[in-house]
């Protein structure tokens, strides 16, 4: 008995450097996406937009540092860099706030945004752990019209980064819109006791807002993310 509980030590010790090689490398332990303006993943999750699995998972677009691309290199989120698909487009001033929506935070590097391949912005942070929700104030100078904004979070204390690309129409006012800014309401105005089919529009609170699916009596603007509507931005009451 004694020379068996020595022959099972023996292999555990030889089987267990084994198990380690074969265990999967960890990535960060954070997940996160740009919310608003509504990324390419936002849409995607919000049901504006079909693109695959990325749909369940918005918050993880994650690839190793200085990566140039929407799916941050993932195989299962191509989609995302695919500039064809009907990406709706928000309308944003020369200086437009940055939402990011963090479902774990973690120590971070730096954030930054790219333009056509220029940084346009870079927040440090130091090494410093985000709240849930952390905002920008980007200013993109003199570059204006449709543009795809590519927002990306690096973390401190791993070799990856968080990416997410942001469809906009800048219109090179400071703030407050302009003759370039939004378009006016064109659709019907919401009506809690109106049944609305999914693909439908309404406008409420200076905003057009698409049913997702059957929704009755639910307030688009306190619909949220995973509710019925998809806020597809704003526009101008007459």
């Amino acid at each position: 008995m004694h020379l068996k509980r020595r022959l099972a030590a023996v292999i555990g010790v030889g089987i267990a450097p084994l198990v380690a090689v074969c265990l999967p490398a960890t990535t960060a332990s954070a997940h996160g996406y740009v919310s608003s303006p509504p990324s390419r993943q936002a849409q995607c999750a919000a049901g504006v937009v079909e693109c695959g699995p990325i749909k369940y998972e918005p918050q993880s677009v994650e690839g190793p540092k200085g990566l140039t691309s929407c799916s941050g290199g993932n195989a299962d989120y191509a989609e995302l860099d695919d500039d064809s698909k009907n990406w709706t487009v928000t309308p944003v001033d020369s200086t437009t706030t940055f939402t990011w929506r963090l479902l774990a935070r973690h120590a971070t590097s730096n954030w930054q945004y790219f333009v056509a391949g220029q940084k346009v912005a870079q927040f440090n942070d130091g090494g410093a752990q985000p709240g849930a929700t952390v905002t920008h104030q980007v200013n993109f100078g003199n570059i204006t019209g449709r543009q795809k904004v590519l927002a990306v979070w690096n973390i401190a204390d791993t070799a990856n980064a968080f990416y997410a690309c942001i469809d906009v129409n800048i219109s090179g006012n400071g703030g407050g819109g302009g003759p370039t800014g939004p378009g006016a309401c064109t659709a019907p105005a919401w009506d809690a006791g109106t049944v609305y089919t999914g693909g439908e529009t309404v406008t409420r609170d200076d905003h057009t807002w698409r049913a997702k699916w059957w929704v009755t009596g639910e307030d688009p603007t306190t619909s949220g993310q995973w509710g019925a509507w998809a806020d597809l931005g704003p526009c101008t009451t007459t």
